[in-house]
């Protein structure tokens, strides 16, 4: 026959590893990264946008055929990603590669010099005019060369807390 006391530890731990496989089973996940890849007809009509208007590197190149299936631009830890509908028609599910033919994607870049990124941008349309938005930052947009919209934008004020 069982004690009360017995049944009590038996209840306690038996919610405690009850606890603690719980615990395993969410273990907390950290996201190193994450970095958007972008899908277009063809790659080579944005290398000049990302490399000589923003001083972004090509940092891997994944040939198809006698152009790019793939592109890696970095700057600093910053990363964008291109591939061509053809290469995801090839690498991925059919579903998958008709859902990517949907539309252009929509970034938003918070940089520390929008002069800077205006200069690099004068001589093209802007899609949305320069402006200073209600939640504090200044910030104006673009399209790249194979339709995706980019807004780069600066906080006009430290943040907040």
């Amino acid at each position: 026959m069982r004690t009360l006391a017995s049944v009590a530890l038996a209840v306690f731990f038996g919610f405690a590893l009850l606890q603690a496989h719980q615990i395993e089973e969410k273990k907390p996940m950290k996201v190193r990264k994450i970095t958007p890849v972008l899908l277009v007809n063809e790659i080579e009509p944005v290398l000049p946008f990302w490399i000589d208007r923003l001083g972004f590197a090509k940092i891997i190149e994944v040939p198809d055929g006698n152009k790019l299936g793939f592109v890696a631009l970095q700057k600093g830890s910053t990363e964008v990603m291109y591939q061509t509908y053809a290469s995801v028609e090839k690498d991925a599910p059919a579903a998958m590669a008709a859902a990517a033919r949907k539309g252009p994607t929509y970034l938003y870049l918070e940089v520390d010099n929008l002069e800077a990124v205006l200069a690099a941008m004068k001589d093209l349309e802007k899609v949305m005019p320069e402006r200073t938005a209600f939640y504090g930052m200044r910030e104006f947009a673009v399209q790249d060369p194979s339709g995706h919209f980019l807004t780069f934008a600066q906080p006009t004020a430290p943040a907040k807390p």
